[in-house]
């Protein structure tokens, strides 16, 4: 696998963002042969192979604007595109110019791709494309198809959106005599929950913004493996190595496939679980260790269980902030339902303040003391539940309760139930 920075478009091509595509490659594992290269140190070599097609009679140099193809084309009626002016007219060096790709008259220009079989393009229907800029710059078409040769490459896997540019590729290297043959896969594009390709400018596409959202590297690369393509045994969560060896790229399949949030987060979910303890809680301290009174030793112990709810990182501050603050959190919205509008919540408060004081403080035995009071009340377990966990964590969901109630302490546990007792 060779890492091929594609930077003749000079404007989108900034130190800064290509560092992205280095820290991305990084954090999801991808690693490449040899050096970088970059597009833009191989100039020399695309001026080289423009002036042999002008040469060869293969280009040929247009001073068009593109008002005047333009206008051109709406005085004769004909369709939007380059007309072909320029082709015999002889432009010499000392003028403006783009240099043209003259495109055979006749026949046509196609290839067997892996994911959607025969594609075949007339010539009549491709116009005279551009090879070099008016600044001298090569176009990406050119670029790309000298340095594919120049490494040898074997394979290009890309989306559906460059299929127009294929013919013109191979045309390219037609005309340079490259008779080695190459091989096309044009994916299918990953398109938002509107069935709209995503884009840069609109949504959440970027590698980055997963990452702060708590998405593990694991997770990101097996959901993306998934887009368009599915194992034969059905096993979707699996390691990378797994996938490498199952995964064939005539498996894709040709419709968009959708990037499902809520399914990216499962995977994520599944990932998280099969961590390790100790590989969790240190993935975990970054999105946690900035809670006010942050104590990395309550936090380990209350990890286990969080380790069971998480589906992002992200979420686990919320999880298990109570533990560490002076009081829980203030929802007005989980108070009003499980406490102030909740006609039992009085009675259920007063009866865990009773037995939470003298109970050994286990998970097993608080469950045991809370079900016999909540049965006591006509209750069932979670009914019961519910008005003592918002007086504890502040909120209605959260970690298992029990097990939260020991680590944060019998002591703190009833001074909050107290002080839940006096509001209502």
């Amino acid at each position: 696998m060779l890492l091929r920075i594609e930077d003749t478009d000079r404007e989108r091509s900034q130190p800064e963002l290509i560092q992205v595509i280095f820290d991305a490659l990084e954090w999801l594992g991808i690693d490449w042969d040899g050096e970088p290269t970059y597009q833009t140190d191989h100039a020399p070599r695309h001026a080289e192979v423009v002036e042999q097609l002008l040469a060869d009679g293969h280009a040929y140099r247009c001073d068009c604007t593109q008002e005047e193809v333009a206008a051109r084309n709406k005085d004769a009626g004909g369709p939007p595109g380059y007309d072909g002016h320029c082709r015999d007219r002889g432009v010499g060096p000392e003028v403006p110019h783009v240099v043209r790709f003259r495109v055979p008259d006749e026949g046509s220009t196609g290839w067997d791709d892996i994911v959607r079989g025969e594609i075949t393009f007339e010539h009549r229907n491709l116009e005279d494309f551009v090879l070099r800029r008016r600044d001298g710059n090569p176009m990406f078409i050119v670029a790309n198809a000298v340095d594919d040769v120049d490494a040898a490459i074997t394979h290009v896997v890309r989306g559906e959106d460059l299929i127009n540019v294929t013919p013109k590729m191979l045309l390219v290297r037609a005309a340079m005599g490259v008779t080695e043959p190459i091989t096309f896969a044009h994916l299918p594009l990953i398109v938002n929950e509107q069935r709209k390709k995503l884009s840069k400018r609109f949504g959440d596409v970027a590698i980055e913004d997963y990452r702060r959202r708590g998405i593990l590297p694991e997770a990101m690369v097996n959901y993306l493996a998934l887009l368009g393509w599915g194992p034969s045994d059905g096993v979707e969560v699996r390691p990378v190595g797994e996938i490498i060896d199952l995964f064939e790229l005539s498996d894709i399949g040709q419709s968009g496939a959708m990037f499902d949030i809520k399914k990216l987060e499962a995977v994520n979910g599944e990932w998280i679980r099969s961590l390790d303890l100790d590989d969790f809680i240190a993935r975990a301290l970054p999105y946690v260790e900035g809670i006010d009174g942050f104590d990395a030793e309550r936090f380990a112990a209350i990890a286990p269980v969080l380790q069971t709810r998480a589906r992002v990182m992200t979420e686990l501050a919320d999880l298990c902030d109570f533990l560490f603050l002076d009081t829980p959190p203030t929802d007005p919205d989980a108070w009003q339902k499980a406490v102030a509008g909740n006609e039992t919540a009085p009675a259920l408060l007063d009866a865990a303040i009773a037995a939470y004081g003298g109970a050994v403080w286990t998970a097993e035995s608080l469950h045991e003391a809370t079900q016999t009071f909540a049965e006591a009340a006509g209750l069932k377990l979670g009914k019961a539940q519910a008005p003592i966990r918002v007086a504890v964590t502040g909120r209605t969901v959260g970690p298992p309760l029990f097990e939260a109630l020991v680590v944060l302490g019998r002591e703190a546990t009833l001074t909050r139930l107290r002080a839940a007792r006096e509001r209502c």
